[in-house]
């Protein structure tokens, strides 16, 4: 099959490009850094250099294409992420329908069955609409839970305050998985034909509490006394203006830790439940380490 992956070499379509070369497909990385180009090829596959802008360039790039993986990032950096994905949602459906790809499997997120209440994650359910009125299309949102490398994030808090923390308990189960697991799912859709219609496929790798992520991460990095602290939500929202976000970045941020603490951004993921990915939280918690060294004070 001829497949499109976006996301250039990403945490997510690196290892679903290298899969897909490696099951004999004919793949095109779509990337916005024409550094890249060499580390792509590299791979078996070919670079196509450009913009989710411009809807002409990726109708030209899907063009005879059996399937596309169509992925959307730095919505952090826009100060109205909703609208920058409802903008990118549209050329897609723009160039989808111009190039006649048949097959598309869009990375959304869980949180995304719900219209609103779940900030940083509206800009996925819309897409999902925005895609599924492509008449024809076989459509499959593949919904990953909450992503282990979110926790990165925390490196600064937990080596300036000694411990981590949000808007949400420390007893809180929350459904998190590993890139990898992603990138497989997303490699096993795409190489298997759907008929029209819109499918929704969850992906986990683990179901732990936060406080038994920050005693995994703890033992890992060698604190084995580091907690989860629960935060109200105006004081998570001053913890993320004090470090630099934008208004706009740090009240989707609350909101989406608020919905976990409400159970409303896992109710869907509840009652559809996948068969839980391979990499687990200890194994996670290795590469989390391995970070965590590299980062300075």
């Amino acid at each position: 099959m001829k497949i499109i992956v976006t996301g250039s070499l990403g945490n997510v379509s690196q290892p679903l490009a290298t899969a897909l070369v490696q099951q004999g497909h004919t793949v095109t990385v779509i990337s916005s850094q024409p550094e890249r180009r060499a580390a792509i090829e590299a791979l078996g596959a070919t670079a196509a250099i450009g913009s989710f802008e411009d809807a002409d360039f990726l109708a030209a790039t899907c063009a005879g294409a059996d399937a596309l993986y169509a992925m959307i990032g730095g919505g952090h950096r826009e100060p109205d992420s909703r609208a920058y994905f409802q903008r990118i949602g549209r050329h897609y459906a723009q160039a989808i329908g111009q190039a006649g790809v048949r097959r598309v499997v869009q990375l959304s997120s869980w949180g995304a069955h719900r219209d609103h209440g779940t900030g940083g994650i509206l800009g996925s359910h819309d897409v999902e609409e925005i895609l599924a009125r492509v008449p024809g299309l076989a459509l499959t949102h593949l919904r990953p839970t909450s992503f282990y490398t979110n926790y990165y994030g925390f490196v600064g808090m937990i080596k300036g305050a000694g411990f981590m923390g949000a808007n949400c308990p420390g007893s809180y189960r929350v459904a998190l998985v590993h890139p990898r697991d992603i990138a497989a799912a997303a490699a096993e859709e795409l190489g298997k034909s759907a008929p029209a219609g819109r499918t929704v496929r969850y992906v986990a790798s683990d179901e732990r509490t936060q406080d038994e992520v920050a005693q995994a991460l703890g033992a890992a990095i060698g604190r084995p006394d580091l907690r989860w602290v629960a935060f109200t939500d105006e004081q998570m929202r001053a913890n993320l203006l004090q470090n630099g976000l934008p208004a706009s970045t740090a009240a989707d941020i609350v909101d989406i830790y608020a919905s976990m603490s409400s159970s409303a951004l896992a109710e869907d993921y509840a009652q559809h439940k996948p068969a839980l990915g391979r990499v687990k939280l200890e194994e996670f918690a290795q590469e989390f380490a391995a970070a965590f060294g590299n980062t300075r004070e």
